[in-house]
C-alpha cells in the first residue's frame, strides 16, 4: 500500500471514532455533551427516548443549577418562588418570605431539551432511540487501548476515545464502571391540573412538609395551572410512602382533581468508596449516584457534575495510553469529592439529624431568622451547606453530636 493510501485508511478509521460518546440526555448528559463540544471535540450524545420525555421530577432550579448553565441559556420558568410554606406532617404551618427570588420552576421535559439544544447548537450529534446494552474496553469489538466500544441494543457498535455514562441511576454505564449506592429512596409525584383560582393562591409560593416517616418530606410546586406535587422516603416501605401522598393530596384539598401524570422514581445516593471512572469510561449524575442526600435535590449536582465529566473526558480522549487516561480519569474523580463530594457528606449528616428530629429542624428553620436566610442562601447559590457547616461552629457542634449517636 502506498504511503498516500495508508494515510487515507488511517484519516478514515480515525474518522469513524468519536472523540466522546456521552451516553443519555438528561441534565447530565447535556452537559457533559456541550462541555465536551465546546472544546471542539467530535461529539455524540446517545438517548434512548425520543426527545421531549417527561421525568419525575420537582423541578426546582436552585443557584447552583442556574450558575451551572451554558452562557446565554433562557430557562423556561413556570413560576419564580418568593415564599415557602413549612410544616411537620400537617401540623404547625408558617409561611416565609423573600423579596427576592427564591429559586425558580421548570418542566423537564423543556428544560432537558432546551439543554440538548445547546449541546447540539456547540457541536454534538444526537441520537434517540438509542439503547445501550453494554460497554467493552476489551476484546473482539475493541481495535486498540485508546478506543471503547458503545454496544447498541440492535448489535451496532459505535467507538469512542472516551465515554461518559448519564443514563440514571439503573443504568448500564454505571454497572460497567461499577458504582456502589448506600441510600435508595423512593420519590412519588403527581402531576395535577387545577383551576385558576386554586393555581393563583399558589403563584410564588411552595409548600415543604416534613413527613411521618424517617426522613420524609412532600412539596407542593406550582407551575401555572399545574400543582406537582410529590413526597420522598426510604425504600422499603412502599405502602406508607404511597399513603403519606394520599393523605397529604387530600389535606391539601386536592382529591378532587384528577391528576394528568401519576409516577414514581428510585433516588440512588453513591458511597463514599464507589467508583466515578473504570478506564476510559466516566459516569455523572445519577449514573454516579450524586446528589444531595437529604434534600434528594439532583439537577444541580447532575449539572455540575456532567460538565465535569465532559471537561475530563476530553482530556481522557486526549490520552494515548492507559497510564495517562487513569491519570486524567482520577484527577476527574478528585474534582467531583473535592467539591460535591463534602456537600453530599454534609447532607448525610443533616439527613440523620432530620430523621432523628424533624420537630427541631422544623422550629429552627421557621421561628429562627439566621436559619431561614441560611435557607434562602442555599437556594439562591450565594452558599452550600458544606460552607454553612464550615463557617458556623454551632452547626459543626450539632452534627458532631449527631454523629456520636
Amino acid at each position: 500500500m502506498s504511503s498516500e493510501n495508508a494515510d487515507a485508511g488511517h484519516e478514515q478509521e480515525e474518522s469513524s471514532v468519536w472523540d466522546v460518546v456521552v451516553v443519555g440526555a438528561g441534565p447530565a448528559g447535556a452537559s457533559a455533551a456541550y462541555a465536551a463540544a465546546v472544546a471542539g471535540r467530535r461529539v455524540l450524545l446517545l438517548e434512548k427516548a425520543e426527545l421531549p420525555r417527561y421525568k419525575t421530577c420537582g423541578g426546582g432550579i436552585i443557584g447552583y443549577s442556574r450558575d451551572s448553565l451554558p452562557p446565554g441559556f433562557e430557562l423556561p420558568l413556570q413560576d419564580r418562588i418568593h415564599a415557602v410554606t413549612f410544616s411537620l406532617n400537617g401540623r404547625l404551618s408558617r409561611t416565609r418570605r423573600s423579596r427576592r427570588m427564591l429559586f425558580g420552576l421548570i418542566n423537564r421535559p423543556e428544560f432537558d431539551a432546551g439543554l440538548v439544544e445547546e449541546a447540539q447548537k456547540a457541536g454534538a450529534e444526537l441520537r434517540t432511540g438509542a439503547t445501550v446494552s453494554r460497554v467493552e474496553q476489551h476484546g473482539a469489538a475493541v481495535p486498540d487501548r485508546r478506543t471503547v466500544a458503545v454496544v447498541l441494543s440492535g448489535g451496532e457498535t459505535v467507538l469512542a476515545r472516551a465515554v461518559v455514562g448519564a443514563d440514571g441511576s439503573a443504568g448500564r454505564i454505571g454497572a460497567h464502571v461499577g458504582v456502589k449506592l448506600d441510600q435508595v429512596d423512593l420519590g412519588l409525584e403527581a402531576e395535577i391540573p387545577v383551576p385558576q383560582t386554586v393555581a393563583e393562591d399558589w403563584a410564588g409560593r411552595v409548600l415543604i412538609d416534613w413527613g411521618p416517616m424517617p426522613g420524609s418530606y412532600g412539596w407542593v410546586f406550582p407551575k401555572g395551572g399545574t400543582l406537582t406535587v410529590g413526597v420522598i422516603s426510604a425504600r422499603g416501605d412502599g405502602g406508607g410512602t404511597k399513603r403519606y401522598l394520599e393523605d397529604f393530596v387530600a389535606r391539601l384539598g386536592l382529591a378532587g382533581f384528577e391528576p394528568k401524570i401519576s409516577s414514581g422514581h428510585l433516588t440512588r445516593c453513591r458511597s463514599d468508596d464507589s467508583p466515578l471512572s473504570r478506564g476510559r469510561v466516566l459516569v455523572c449524575g445519577d449514573a454516579a449516584g450524586l446528589l444531595e442526600p437529604w434534600t434528594r435535590e439532583g439537577i444541580s449536582f447532575a449539572l455540575r457534575s456532567g460538565r465535569l465529566a465532559g471537561e475530563w473526558a476530553v482530556r481522557v480522549a486526549e490520552s494515548h495510553d492507559a497510564v495517562d487516561a487513569r491519570r486524567q480519569a482520577l484527577n476527574y474523580a478528585f474534582a467531583i469529592k473535592a467539591g460535591l463530594g463534602v456537600e453530599m457528606s454534609v447532607g448525610r449528616r443533616m439527613l440523620k439529624l432530620f430523621e432523628r428530629r424533624p420537630g427541631l429542624l422544623h422550629a429552627v428553620l421557621t421561628g429562627f431568622r439566621p436559619a431561614w436566610n441560611a435557607f434562602a442562601g442555599i437556594t439562591r447559590g450565594t452558599t452550600s451547606l458544606a460552607e454553612l457547616v464550615r463557617s458556623h461552629p454551632l452547626a459543626q457542634r450539632a452534627l458532631s453530636t449527631m454523629d456520636r449517636k
